[in-house]
């Protein structure tokens, strides 16, 4: 079921391995991962089940702040996220929040096309090379 202002594309890797592959991606560039979270080890820490959940949160402030000078407001999904989770199917998944979504989600016009554009490319580049076969 489509999420509005969420990309999602299938990894036919693992998650652990489609994981790897995108902080390998995000480390080649220019680019800090802030935090991992395993949504499925805190679950399963509290003796609850979860199919493989893990969100990383990444970003550079070039990237963002322009977003935020705008609408202070876009803090609130900024820095980047990809969520790798998989599905009922057991395929793995990769999902972002849409730029485009984001600034208009804020009410931000073209004083971010610039940035909108090289945070979409970034993100799709990143995702389509951790699902390459």
């Amino acid at each position: 079921m489509p999420v509005e202002g969420l990309i999602t594309f299938t990894s036919p890797h693992l998650p652990q391995e489609t994981l790897a592959r995108l902080k390998a991606g995000i480390v080649a560039r220019p680019l800090s991962i802030f935090a991992e979270i395993d949504h499925s080890a805190g679950a399963q820490a509290v003796g609850l089940a979860l199919r493989p959940l893990v969100l990383l949160i990444f970003g550079a402030a070039k990237g963002g702040t322009p977003f935020m000078q705008a609408a202070a407001t876009a803090g609130i999904d900024l820095p980047l996220k990809l969520l790798v989770w998989q599905d009922m199917t057991g395929a793995t998944q990769v999902s972002y929040n849409d730029p485009g979504w984001v600034a208009r989600r804020h009410g931000l016009g073209d004083q971010v096309a610039g940035p909108l554009d090289a945070m979409s490319a970034l993100l799709r580049a990143l995702v389509m090379t951790a699902v390459a076969e």
